[in-house]
């Protein structure tokens, strides 16, 4: 069940680790059709720290056909700790197709680095689907790795952005298709950008909702604006902002990576409710993606259940053009028993602190004044292990390559 064996690389691959810099590490990032702002080097840095980060490069026969960063935690003294690779490796080229041998040979490269040689676990959230032409959760148990559970996989959609905006906003519910008029007459001004004062302004609403609704906030923010600060111009997220004759009405920030762009952030200001800003603001990010020739657009991270007015607003807005889509999942590859069995308490730990916070913090909500308006939808913020998969497409049957 556990070991530590070094595997050979199929013939023709080779591993580097750590040779790559901040620069070189960028443009890779960039060459990804499964690139995302996670794999960058300034998210990494700001979330676990320069040095607590490693950087993998895998080749075949010379040529880059996958990297992979993780973020290392290791508990001082006995030396235990984790590798997280979060939404990787990235093995899908741009202007290639698809190779699953690549896949496998990354996840094989990134176990024999830190299970084998530097004896720690390794989690894996690829950015990979349930079903499809490639069984992914086969190829992992096969090198390795072993589900963590069913309830680490996540949901979300995924919008086509193939098709004419006319097509679009023809596919998107009735409902959707109204308030956006609403929000169309509202004479809103509109702004995009990604500059540091832009990115100030939204968190400002945003945390002016985090107020009103105080609901535990799933990311940092601050670790988003930090990030901002260092991403390379190709790379830095897209803050929109609009306001009405009440003021600033609202916000959203998303991720813009090779062919397909992720949703991250959205706020409505108190004096906005009504403006309809949210399906203002969406419609904005979907003209600009059409006209960068985005293939894709991850509205990321979906629970009908816990959220189903957030889980509507998306799936209204994809209407026609969507996926609805299950992660495989997240995989650890553990070194030993002792490992295991800290990862594993770890978790336990994490979950309950979590749950206590949310306790804590329900307790302060009050009951809703009379007349006091809804939740505008769509606001929020996506949580920071988003389970969502940004993929180039062609058409809409390899909307999703699997």
């Amino acid at each position: 069940m556990f070991n530590q064996k070094v595997r050979s690389l199929a013939a023709g691959y080779s591993s580097e680790i750590d040779a790559a810099d901040e620069q070189t590490w960028a443009q890779l990032v960039q060459g990804f059709q499964d690139g995302n702002i996670y794999q960058t080097w300034p998210y990494g840095s700001v979330v676990a720290g320069r040095w607590n980060t490693s950087q993998l490069v895998l080749k075949m026969n010379g040529d880059v056909v996958a990297i992979a960063q993780a973020r290392i935690k290791k508990l001082p003294v006995i030396g235990l700790g984790i590798a997280y690779v979060q939404w990787g490796p990235l093995w899908r080229r741009t202007g290639s197709e698809a190779n699953v041998e690549n896949f496998r040979q990354a996840v094989r490269a990134l176990r024999n680095e830190f299970v084998c040689r530097r004896g720690l676990t390794l989690r894996l959230f690829p950015i990979v689907f349930d079903g499809g032409r490639f069984d992914f959760s086969a190829i992992l148990a096969e090198e390795g790795f072993s589900s963590i559970g069913e309830g680490t996989r996540g949901r979300t959609i995924l919008m086509d952005l193939t098709p004419t905006l006319a097509e679009l906003r023809e596919a998107m519910s009735a409902h959707w298709r109204r308030e956006l008029k609403v929000a169309e007459k509202n004479s809103l001004e509109f702004v995009e950008g990604s500059s540091e004062d832009l990115f100030e302004t939204f968190i400002g609403m945003y945390k002016e909702m985090v107020s009103r609704k105080k609901f535990v906030e799933p990311n940092d923010i601050h670790q988003f604006k930090l990030i901002q600060q260092q991403l390379p111009e190709p790379l830095k997220m897209r803050v929109l902002l609009c306001k009405s004759s009440a003021g600033l009405s609202a916000g959203a920030i998303y991720s813009l990576v090779g062919n397909s762009a992720i949703y991250l952030f959205g706020a409505t200001s108190n004096s906005g409710m009504k403006s309809r800003g949210s399906y203002f603001l969406q419609w904005k990010i979907i003209e600009a993606l059409k006209e960068r020739h985005v293939a894709l657009y991850n509205l990321n991270g979906i629970n009908p259940d816990k959220n189903p007015g957030t889980y509507k607003f998306k799936s209204d807005l994809a209407g026609k053009n969507s996926q609805d889509l299950y992660y495989a999942g997240r995989f650890d590859s553990h070194p030993g028993p002792t490992n295991r069995r800290c990862i594993e308490l770890g978790d336990h730990l994490r979950v309950v602190y979590g749950a206590l916070k949310a306790r804590s913090k329900k307790q302060w909500i009050s009951k809703p004044e009379v007349g006091a308006p809804n939740k505008e939808p769509g606001e929020g913020a996506v949580r920071a292990n988003p389970s969502a998969a940004p993929q180039a497409i062609a058409r809409k049957e390899s909307m999703v390559s699997r």
